[in-house]
Parts: C-alpha cells; sequence; structure tokens
C-alpha cells in the first residue's frame, strides 16, 4: 500500500507543530515532529559527554542511540523524554548539532523508516527539500520575526520559563541565520511547496487553508 506524505517546513516559531499535529489528526494520519528528533539526539549527546564541537563523535552519538515515538511520547533508550526535550538549553544544542553532517545522516533514515509504516504529516526543517523531496504535498509556514518570537515568548512563560522578549528575539534571529546558512540541509522553501503566511493568521485559520490546499492537491483525502 502507498502512503501518502505531507511535509510542513518553517523557521522557528512559525506554528509548524501545533499545525501539523491539528492536520494529521484531520486527516488520520501519523504525525512525526523531526524537531524532537533532534532534540532528543541532542540530549543523548549532551548525556553522553562527548565534544560538541567533534562533529563525528556527536553522529556515533546519535547512530548508536535508541530513539523512537510511542504514541505523543518520545522515547530515548526505553526512557520517556517528552518533557526534558523541551528546555531552551536543548533546544539551542539541537539547532547547533542539526548542521552536522554525521548527526543529519545518522537521523535521515529514522525518519524515512516511518514512511514505510503510516501516511504522514511530517514537520521540520529540511523534510519537503531533503529528508521527503517526493512528498505529495509541500507546505512552508512563515511569520516576521517579531511574531515568532513574540508566540515562543508566551510558550515559554506558560511554562514558567522566566526569559525576555527582547533575549527570545535575539536567540530566534541567531537560529535562522544558522539554520539558513548552515552547508548540509539548509532552511529553504521545498520545491513545488506552497508558502503559507502565518503572521495575521490564527492556528484553526492556518490548518484550515493547509487543508484546503491539500484537498485541491489530493482531492481523494
Amino acid at each position: 500500500m502507498k502512503h501518502t506524505t505531507i511535509t510542513i517546513d518553517g523557521p522557528a516559531g512559525s506554528g509548524k507543530s501545533t499545525v501539523a499535529r491539528m492536520v494529521a489528526a484531520r486527516l488520520g494520519f501519523l504525525y512525526l515532529d523531526t524537531g524532537a528528533l533532534y532534540r532528543t539526539a541532542a540530549l543523548a549527546i549532551r548525556r553522553s559527554g562527548c565534544a560538541i564541537e567533534d562533529e563525528s563523535s556527536c553522529g556515533a552519538v546519535v547512530a548508536r542511540s535508541h530513539i523512537r515515538f510511542s504514541g505523543d511520547r518520545i522515547e530515548l533508550g526505553g526512557e520517556d523524554v517528552s518533557s526534558e526535550i523541551r528546555s531552551n538549553d536543548i533546544s539551542e544544542l539541537a539547532s547547533r548539532i542539526a548542521s552536522y553532517p554525521p548527526v543529519r545522516t545518522a537521523l535521515l533514515e529514522i525518519q524515512r523508516s516511518f514512511q514505510d509504516i503510516s501516511s504522514l504529516v511530517v514537520e521540520g526543517r529540511d523534510t519537503g527539500s531533503v529528508v521527503f523531496p517526493d512528498a505529495a504535498v509541500k507546505i512552508y509556514l512563515d511569520a516576521s520575526s517579531a511574531v515568532r518570537a513574540r508566540r515562543r515568548h508566551d510558550e515559554l512563560a506558560g511554562k514558567g520559563v522566566l526569559i525576555s522578549y527582547e533575549q527570545v528575539l535575539r536567540d530566534m534571529e541567531l537560529r535562522d541565520q544558522r539554520d539558513s546558512t548552515r552547508s548540509s540541509s539548509p532552511l529553504v522553501v521545498p520545491k513545488h511547496a506552497v508558502v503559507v503566511d502565518t503572521t495575521h493568521r490564527d492556528i484553526d485559520g492556518v490548518v484550515q487553508k493547509i487543508l484546503e490546499i491539500i484537498e485541491q492537491s489530493l482531492p481523494d483525502q
């Protein structure tokens, strides 16, 4: 049976995770959070004690790590790390190691293996350009850095994290630069992707827009 893959890419804070999860639920597809994979890889590297600047060693750690999704949870070596990987320091480390080719290679096959199991809604930064270049529908979410930083600041505040909006904005702009200029799989608008600007749309509006795009592209869905 041939499964359908829909990719949703975009910069940090564009709403990818929430939107992708809702779209997957509406379609009855599996939701794959590639950002969570990278955060879990970052946690594995942090726990291993290997030198963060050693790209080959980091890739080797990830390659031998047992990372898997179990329902809404993500596990590292059988341990539920869903909450631990959402910390700001792990997020920053994930952004750094995401530029390492050995790490990306180690995670690539894990991501592609899900395509053999189920139809997917996948979100990340290179899912439509590198991981699933032949995806049936490709979406690229975007928004101004100020709006994305405000969303991320509100999210962190809701979790009790004390950090200024200005710091979140600086971190986000730095991450944007790092993601778009890295030599391995930089953040780009994938070929044939439909760009959806979320600056002035709420989550429900973005989800509805994407479902309309999918319906037009895949009338049988």
